[in-house]
């Protein structure tokens, strides 16, 4: 399961979407973030399937691989599909067994948060799986760039999240790597109540805790015996280029959004 995270890797493959400056990716997917909440009835939420499936053809991304990475997250969108129906009690009686009731708005928004859960998912997946990891740190740092004026550094701040971004897989793996030399050694994640099993997964901890930090040794002292010392005085090898293609991805995600709340108060 911890192989199939998608977070943070890089698919290299040839599509309108990996052409993309990467400032044009990361406004477009705050907004449609933002945009996805904002759809409140059956047309909307179709709407809102309709182009995030569009998106992940668009990225010529393989779709199994996606689902892979999208298939652990499956159970927390269940259970809070469950949830709803559980503790929403607005609209209509659907059905009733014993103590539980289960009622139309329930369902609904169940239903709607399912969705909104999965394509917030997939969308923030592609741009990670269509940037190139130095292409997303220089996005994130001219994005950033306007709050230097008040002091934050934002170079500092787009290198923190691209780096975060990038070792979630190589974390992920060395998690399984672990989890695999101590079921060699007889332990046992699979079987058993719940409460042994969260036992079990605790002696992963030390070991883990212990190579991120040398991981964040080994990173650190490269970047010093590199020269590095911040943003400042930094010149950039890749300019970043603003093209009319990134105006009509925002212009389009804009209308999509238009559409969106136009769809909500009709």
């Amino acid at each position: 399961m911890l192989q199939n995270v998608i977070i943070g890797q890089y698919v290299s493959t040839s599509s309108i979407l990996h052409r993309l400056d990467p400032r044009s990716k990361l406004l477009c997917v705050f907004l449609l973030v933002f945009i996805i909440f904002l759809a409140n009835n059956w047309i909307a939420n179709t709407i809102v399937i309709v182009f995030t499936s569009s998106m992940v053809v668009l990225s010529k991304v393989p779709i199994l691989f996606i689902y892979k990475g999208v298939r652990p997250i499956l159970w927390l969108i269940l259970f809070t599909f469950i949830l709803h129906l559980f503790l929403t009690r607005e609209g209509d009686v659907i059905f009733r067994l014993g103590f539980f009731t289960l009622y139309e708005e329930a369902l609904r928004q169940g239903i709607f948060i399912a969705i909104r859960l999965i394509t917030i998912i997939m969308l923030t997946s592609l741009v990670t799986l269509t940037t190139r990891p130095i292409d997303l740190t220089d996005g994130l740092e001219q994005l950033f760039s306007p709050l230097k004026k008040i002091g934050l550094p934002a170079h500092e701040l787009a290198l923190m999240m691209s780096i975060s971004l990038r070792f979630i897989p190589t974390f992920m793996q060395e998690t399984e790597k672990i989890m695999k030399a101590q079921m060699a050694r007889g332990v046992d994640f699979t079987s058993g109540p719940f409460r042994q099993r969260i036992k079990a997964f605790l002696p992963l901890l030390v070991p883990l805790f212990i190579s991120a930090f040398n991981r964040a040794e080994e990173l650190a002292l490269a970047m010093e015996s590199r020269g590095y010392r911040g943003g400042i005085g930094r010149t950039k090898y890749r300019v970043l280029l603003w093209k009319f293609k990134d105006t009509m991805a925002l212009l389009f995600c804009l209308g999509f959004g238009l559409i969106i709340v136009w769809l909500r108060f009709i």
